[in-house]
């Protein structure tokens, strides 16, 4: 039987081809880790059959096939217009109705669970061969923050569905002999994190490899700001096995993207001296911090890329919060080297808009 929704606690990581990496990897992360004191928030995910039966529905699949088929990885021009025009069909066909029926019933019980009222969700892809050990498909498929309302909501999962063909993504495909046919989306429906401060870690040191290291990247606001290099961060370096800092750098961070809660939006603010000045981490967040990225790397039996959260809206010591965690790529397949220092950055939770605006497909 075909499911249009699942709820991310009752996914793992076997889910992989019903809900895509994203889903699984934060079910998995919901079912196991905590245990281990990690929290994470909760929501739904569209199946990749619910998109299936959405492509069905609306006689979509061989027009895509057939507009893909020819395409000549070198011809970018004509790439880009594919794209285009398969987008448009995607976000222009309307939902099955048993889809649009199950999702409006998910959202409901989402906003029920936490205070009641239109609670504002990001709406993230999860390809089905995404955040793989030997492929990285991060950043290549849409991620909307900040939304509200179930029609907000069902909008964007189609625009996250046609996110699959963008010219990124279509040439990614091509030059990894990654089949369209058969190409499927989940969705996931995430409560969203009302940060003060947020950021990104690996634990190793991405410079070099080297797994006794952990490295912390973090600014104000959402974090989008720091994987998107419209900011520099703090970035600070600890003894994996002590948590001692090793070396610590304070970056200007100028600005903050925070919620406008009239406008339904996130706005940039510009961050006052005084806190451009110190460290956006206490000393017991940053531990904290690399506790839980100790935590996710244990559990996951590798050196993880994780994306956290410190939210406004939870106490003290109930507030730090797991968005995403992801194996490390770049290093873990290949002997260390020496290189200059750089900032730690990720795709995922952050990855895909910008202040006020959507994520623009290309």
């Amino acid at each position: 039987m075909n499911e249009n929704i699942l709820w991310l606690h009752a996914l793992r990581l076997s889910d992989l081809a019903r809900v895509g990496g994203k889903n699984s990897s934060l079910g998995e992360m919901i079912g196991n880790l905590a245990n281990l004191g990690v929290s994470v928030p909760g929501g739904f995910a569209t199946t990749s059959d619910a998109f299936k039966a959405f492509i069905a529905h609306n006689n979509l699949h061989q027009r895509i096939y057939d507009k893909l088929a020819s395409l000549d990885v070198e011809d970018v021009p004509a790439l880009t217009a594919a794209g285009k025009e398969i987008r448009g069909w995607v976000i222009e066909a309307p939902l099955q109705p048993d889809l649009d029926a199950d999702i409006r019933k998910a959202y409901k019980q989402l906003c029920d669970e936490n205070g009641g009222g239109d609670v504002a969700v990001a709406v993230r892809s999860s390809a089905t061969a995404e955040d793989l050990p030997d492929a990285s498909f991060a950043g290549q498929q849409d991620t909307y923050l900040w939304l509200d309302g179930v029609k907000a909501v069902t909008e964007h999962i189609r625009q996250c569905w046609a996110s699959l063909f963008t010219s990124r993504a279509i040439i990614y495909r091509l030059k990894n002999n990654i089949p369209n046919e058969g190409l499927s989306m989940a969705v996931v429906v995430q409560k969203m994190v009302n940060a003060r401060v947020s950021g990104v870690a690996i634990t190793m040191d991405p410079t070099n490899g080297d797994r006794s290291k952990i490295t912390i990247d973090s600014s104000y606001g959402v974090g989008e700001m720091v994987v998107s290099g419209q900011v520099t961060p703090d970035n600070i370096m600890l003894d994996k096995v002590t948590l001692a800092v090793i070396s610590e750098h304070l970056g200007d961070k100028h600005a903050e993207l925070v919620p406008d809660a009239a406008a339904g939006r996130l706005v940039e603010r510009e961050v006052d001296a005084e806190r451009r000045g110190r460290r956006s981490l206490t000393d017991a967040e940053l531990s904290a911090v690399a506790q839980m990225a100790k935590r996710a790397e244990k559990h996951y039996k590798c050196p993880q890329d994780i994306e956290w959260a410190l939210d406004t809206d939870l106490p003290d010591g109930e507030n730090l919060l797991l968005l995403q965690s992801r194996p490390e790529t770049v290093h873990s397949s290949k002997p260390a080297t020496h290189t200059a220092p750089q900032p730690v950055v990720s795709g995922g939770y952050f990855s895909g808009f910008s202040a006020g605006t959507l994520k623009p497909s290309v």
